[in-house]
């Protein structure tokens, strides 16, 4: 078992990758070592409370200045030095392979070099301190992906990364297949996603896919007592761009106040829809039935939820193929038995069981999505069963230290990984 992990991520800290902030803490919690490799700083003023407790040191890359310059440099005679023959193939290969970097991306293919051998000193350092060989994982298979496999390249250490959303579908297959080829594992949050990869990614080079759904702490978001209220309270949460549909559940929300529905709709997340969302719900005359309150943090979201009556997400695919895996919003509302009506895009099938554990709509379909909403909002005992069910649901698949166990047994080379795809 890897003494020490290096994990990759885009930039740290995110708002709303709770997902990410919630593995570290529970990997943490089991006993592991870890270093995060931020590629940038998330330049957002609201974090998380939970941030602070990360144990983990954070090596950011964004860092610029006299000191910067020279410790990069340190980093290339340092990784040069230890493997002269490594250092120059890789070189070669990004120069010759500049389509790497193409697609959803940040970082040019010569750029995710220069990363990766940050990456690959901090590596070396770490095992002439003593660590057993590190693994290197990377969050999103765009550029920390890329730097992953390229410091695999560079080191020989084993690499594995997960793949989210966007970041797996909005990169040309070859790029896909060169960070999986090179991976000891790939991660998804999804089977959807696993399927995809399996039907890209050529059965000869692809390593084990294992879909590990992202977990949720059970002890922080708990059911709770709702006291009753004038009318039914609806909340979303989630960032205000166009693969979350805000525009649907507007329309939706139009038409159950047109059907008599007395509700209040509480929309948490900020996003560059923001405008455009509020210009819509005044066109269609919602007025104060429906509200935008920005970005809150965790512990916000979860005192909002305690007040919720019926959680609603209605997201879809867009036109340049951006979607959401498994939104954690979901699982966190289902967690604490609040009852959902959301859309089948991505995973989300795979955890709400239209009439099991929540309802789900046809993405864009406004019409079924009101009609949803209107049957949670009649029916009390429909809202009941719905939530403990879901609360059910969350228990047996979405717990974060489940997740984080499973993690594990990807990055411990002696535990065989089947794959969980067919090929």
């Amino acid at each position: 078992m890897p003494g020490h992990v290096i994990l990759i991520v885009r930039s740290w800290p995110r708002l709303s990758q709770t997902f990410i902030l919630d593995e570290v803490l529970a990997m943490e919690r089991r006993g592991r070592e870890l270093t995060i490799v931020s590629l940038a700083h998330s330049g957002e003023q609201r974090r998380q409370p939970q941030v602070d407790k990360v144990r983990a040191p954070v090596r950011f890359l964004d860092v610029g200045g006299f000191w910067a310059r020279w410790s990069r440099t340190a980093d290339h005679a340092l990784v040069l030095t230890a493997d002269p023959m490594r250092y120059v193939a890789t070189l070669f290969h990004v120069l010759a392979n500049p389509g790497l970097s193409r697609g959803y991306a940040t970082c040019s293919a010569i750029r995710c070099f220069d990363h990766a051998v940050v990456v690959a000193a901090l590596a070396y350092r770490l095992r002439r301190s003593g660590a057993r060989t590190p693994h290197v994982h990377a969050h999103f298979a765009h550029d920390p992906a890329l730097v992953g496999m390229l410091t695999r390249r560079l080191t020989g250490l084993p690499f594995s990364f997960t793949a989210h959303a966007r970041d797996l579908y909005q990169i040309p297959t070859a790029g896909l297949v060169a960070r999986a080829a090179a991976a000891d594992a790939v991660v998804t949050c999804c089977q959807v996603n696993a399927d995809y990869i399996a039907k890209t990614v050529p059965a000869a080079v692809r390593p084990p896919v294992k879909v590990i759904h992202h977990g949720v702490e059970l002890d922080r978001f708990t059911p709770t007592l709702r006291a009753p209220g004038p009318g039914m309270l609806l909340v979303s949460v989630g960032r205000l761009v166009e693969k979350k549909g805000y525009a649907d559940l507007l329309r939706a929300c139009t038409a159950l106040a047109e059907a008599g529905y007395r509700f209040r709709c509480e929309i948490y997340g900020d996003g560059p829809l923001r405008r455009q969302l509020t210009e819509l719900s005044t066109e269609l005359g919602l007025g104060d039935l429906v509200s935008f309150r920005g970005e809150r943090d965790r512990d916000e979201i979860a005192h909002a939820l305690a007040r919720t009556d019926v959680f609603v997400l209605t997201p879809c695919v867009t036109d340049d193929g951006d979607r959401d895996g498994i939104p954690n919003v979901l699982v966190e509302a289902m967690a604490c038995a609040v009852p959902v009506v959301t859309t089948a895009t991505g995973g989300v099938p795979e955890l709400v069981r239209s009439g099991e554990n929540g309802l789900v709509a046809p993405p864009g379909d406004v019409d079924a999505i009101a009609a949803h909403l209107g049957a949670l909002v009649a029916d009390p005992e429909l809202r009941r069963r719905l939530g403990e069910s879901g609360r059910r649901t969350v228990e047996s698949e979405y717990d974060v230290e489940a997740a984080a166990l499973a993690l594990e047994a990807v990055f411990d080379p002696r535990t065989p990984l089947a794959t969980e795809v067919v090929p």
